[in-house]
């Protein structure tokens, strides 16, 4: 590589447990306990959900830990991908990454964070909070303007963007801490039993007939689970700006995921402390976070929740349009993206292209999505199958993004962890000395891939659109290579 090319190592330990922490704590902890609510009826299974992709978290990081420090380059699961299984592998999740992945994450929470902000203003409205202020497109136009501030901020340096991040997550860890505190603070404080914390309210905490649980439904409460936990890999795509890589990114990843896995336990339990399971899956036009601090803290908890999320998936969209841009960086470098994307601005040293091409590609699927929210487009009959491009009925836009992101997101990830098993095999213990390797292997690995394949799979039984849709898009990323790799 190009000296002038290279990406400096500005990153330390600090600021890369910032990264995996702040990217994954977005929308997921403060939305989420609604749909595995309505799917996991029983408060120890619902846990037992968080507490499973928790566990499955950290089996992946001990594995990627490895991984990581072996490849050591920019691109993060692009570069991993490339180097255990070759070009096209790293190509197909280039392809699903840049164009579903990691824009839909970016405008998902970009959306999330101008709800947060409406919200805001109306509950400092005077004339009452049920009043709108802001109009559909002005929401969206809030939305595109949080992408590109962040995008420009983050393609001025990788410093600046890493020390927003640091900030804002020792801003929203503090924030979740506060909720996970507060039935507590009610207990001492609250007049009304409706305020106070209830073990009763856990009830039922198991399923009376373990023969009548519904294993599927449980198998898609966990892909909701695993949205609020994505994005624990993004250490991978700074890895070449770590300092002392072979230390800080397993020390980084590995207290990150700890942190993640206390925080939604924490939390999590709050919430069906002061709020009954059943009432939580009920809940329809506002997040759970929302009505937690309603029942504790009256209209003023509204505007506190509603700050608390803000803030959370600003930190969130910060973090992933700081490690994004790195996947068409590599690819750029790699001839399989535009070559212009690899160049680094003259002054700052950032991939400041790669920047403004994600920010302006996920401005693009908010616009368009916000137009799909409001406008009902024709119907499309292509031989037996009819293509209906509209949104389904009453589904908010977060929804319909997030939720053919994930298919992907895990076949892919799941591949980076299972690289573990090619590197091992090309750089053996016997032979080849590292800092860190992965402990129990070929253990741990094993029972991540094939507990990630039983979720893949569960996907096609109870989200079936969601992952037949994940499958074309991949499809058509293997005709692009193949195209691609015929004109070399």
């Amino acid at each position: 590589m190009n000296p002038s090319n290279q990406l400096p190592r500005v990153l330390g330990y600090t600021t890369a447990t910032a990264i995996v922490v702040g990217t994954v704590i977005g929308s997921g902890v403060f939305k989420k306990a609604t749909p595995v609510a309505t799917a996991v009826p029983e408060f120890g299974l619902a846990m037992f959900a968080w507490v499973l992709v928790g566990f499955l978290t950290i089996l992946g990081a001990l594995a990627l830990a490895e991984v990581a420090v072996i490849v050591g380059k920019v691109g993060g699961n692009y570069a991993i991908l490339r180097d255990a299984y070759g070009r096209w592998a790293g190509f197909l999740w280039g392809w699903v990454e840049f164009w579903i992945i990691r824009s839909g994450s970016i405008a998902a929470l970009a959306t999330i964070f101008a709800e947060s902000f409406h919200d805001i203003l109306k509950q400092l409205r005077l004339d009452g909070p049920n009043v709108e202020i802001l109009s559909h497109w002005g929401r969206t136009a809030v939305t595109a303007i949080v992408i590109g501030v962040l995008a420009l901020v983050n393609a001025r340096g990788t410093r600046l963007g890493a020390g927003i991040q640091l900030v804002v997550t020792t801003v929203k860890v503090l924030s979740l801490i506060g909720i996970a505190l507060l039935p507590f603070i009610a207990y001492a404080f609250a007049s009304s039993p409706e305020a106070r914390p209830s073990t009763a309210r856990l009830d039922p905490i198991w399923p009376s007939d373990w023969g009548g649980v519904n294993w599927a439904a449980f198998g898609g409460a966990l892909v909701g689970v695993f949205w609020a936990y994505h994005g624990w890999m993004n250490i991978a795509p700074v890895a070449e700006e770590v300092k002392n890589p072979q230390r800080n990114i397993p020390l980084a990843l590995l207290s990150g995921v700890g942190i993640l896995i206390l925080l939604y336990l924490s939390v999590n339990l709050a919430y069906c402390l002061l709020i009954p399971g059943s009432e939580i899956a009920g809940l329809k036009n506002r997040t759970v976070a929302g009505e937690f601090s309603l029942r504790v803290l009256g209209s003023v908890g509204l505007l506190f929740a509603s700050t608390a999320i803000m803030i959370s998936v600003f930190g969130s969209l910060n973090g992933n349009l700081l490690v994004g841009p790195r996947l068409l960086f590599a690819m750029g470098q790699d001839g399989l993206a535009p070559r212009a994307l690899s160049r680094l601005h003259p002054r700052y040293q950032t991939p400041a292209l790669a920047e403004l091409v994600l920010a302006g590609w996920s401005i693009l699927m908010v616009v368009v999505v916000a137009i799909l929210t409001i406008s009902r487009v024709p119907t499309f009959a292509l031989g037996d199958v009819t293509l209906d491009l509209n949104l389904p009925e009453g589904k908010a836009p977060f929804d319909v993004i997030t939720d053919f992101a994930m298919f992907g997101a895990l076949s892919f990830e799941t591949l980076a962890v299972a690289s573990i098993f090619v590197f091992r095999r090309r750089f053996p213990t016997s032979s080849v000395k590292l800092p860190y390797r992965c402990p129990f292997y070929p253990v741990l690995p094993a029972i991540y891939v094939l507990a990630l394949a039983a979720v893949l799979f569960n996907m096609f039984s109870s989200q079936r659109a969601e992952a037949m849709t994940g499958v074309g898009f991949i499809l058509v990323g293997a005709f692009v290579y193949l195209l691609m790799s015929r004109k070399r």
